[in-house]
């Protein structure tokens, strides 16, 4: 059984490894303006593949009505890449 739990670990070692090292480049939410975690734990969603960050679910509801607004919010704030 211990191989079994060593290969496991591996495994969410390697994932972990290959997700995006780049943070998330908001302390805010994208819809309301208000800290994240101000609200208690941050909604995360995916959106195409992209993360995106709010202060609650209830934001998600604005988000879908305009998601490329609110995605140009977070590519203004992202590192840009040398």
């Amino acid at each position: 059984m211990k191989p079994f739990l060593a290969l496991f670990s591996l495994a969410l070692c390697a994932s972990a490894l290959a997700a995006d090292p780049t943070p998330y480049p908001l302390k805010t939410c994208v819809v309301s303006g208000e800290k994240l975690g101000s609200m208690g734990k941050s909604f995360v969603y995916s959106y195409e593949g992209r993360e995106v960050q709010f202060c609650c679910k209830a934001c998600l509801k604005d988000f879908n009505k305009e998601p490329q607004k609110f995605l140009k919010k977070l590519d203004e704030a992202a590192p840009k890449a040398k």
